[in-house]
């Protein structure tokens, strides 16, 4: 069984996997928490095949509960939890894969909008947490696309790989995904300059710097912990990413 933030998943005994999840009825919003299921209708992107769901509402009536029955995932996550600082040594052929299964849900549309974090992405709430840790900054974004909004070394497996967890994706600045793996990468320089060079295209477009600077703000802000290993890079990347903006 493996417990997250806000789920329980396990194998059943049919070899499929099952996540359990509980939401108070405040967290549910018009968008739905089918994020799963809606998933189902992607293209070119790899994911576990989500088979069956359901939703009932609690006894108590102050939260719904969702199951939802997919395919196992086809290994193990690069990093189930925590900070990365080992280099797992990805091959070739998972970057392909990486960079086949983003530019795929790029291409597609969706009515949905992204939560990365459990909230929704608004150009509003990006200005916010941009402008209060790094000061005055033209921070419009202009080029939204479907994003998976949770990309970290715990969702996604290896040596093959698999993107899953998609209760929060949806709608978002272009770069989201891209900036989010980078971020959570930084203690490992060199896995962080890979993700970047992998990317390029999404993370040095004017949107993708935003997004890249947006993560910062979640290491430098308010929140900033003098232990955590990606602190002193992200100080320095973020830097370097203000300057570039302020120049175009």
């Amino acid at each position: 069984m493996v417990r997250k933030r806000r789920s329980v998943g396990a194998r059943t005994e049919r070899g499929t996997w099952v996540r359990l999840e509980r939401r108070p009825l405040a967290r549910i919003d018009g968008q739905g928490w089918n994020g799963t299921e809606a998933a189902a209708a992607l293209e070119g992107v790899a994911m576990p095949r989500w088979l069956a769901g359901v939703a009932w509402r609690d006894a108590s009536g102050e939260a719904m509960w969702r199951a939802d029955e997919t395919t196992p995932l086809p290994g193990a996550p690069v990093k189930p939890g925590g900070t990365l600082t080992v280099d797992s040594q990805l091959s070739g052929v998972w970057w392909g894969q990486l960079n086949r299964s983003l530019d795929a849900l790029a291409r597609q549309t969706t009515t949905r909008i992204a939560t990365p974090d459990t909230v929704t992405i608004t150009q509003a709430r990006v200005t916010q947490e941009i402008t209060s840790t790094f000061g005055d900054l033209d921070t419009t974004l202009a080029d939204w696309r479907p994003a998976h909004a949770d990309l970290n070394w715990a969702n996604v497996t290896g040596p093959m790989f698999c993107l899953f967890d998609w209760e929060d994706w949806g709608m978002a600045p272009r770069g989201l995904d891209a900036a989010s793996l980078w971020g959570n990468s930084l203690a490992l320089p060199g896995l962080a300059e890979r993700v970047w060079r992998e990317r390029r295209e999404d993370l040095e477009s004017r949107d993708g710097l935003l997004m890249a600077l947006f993560y910062c703000t979640k290491v430098v802000g308010r929140w900033a912990d003098e232990a955590d290993p990606k602190l002193a890079p992200a100080r320095i990347a973020a830097e370097r990413i203000v300057g570039e903006l302020q120049a175009r």
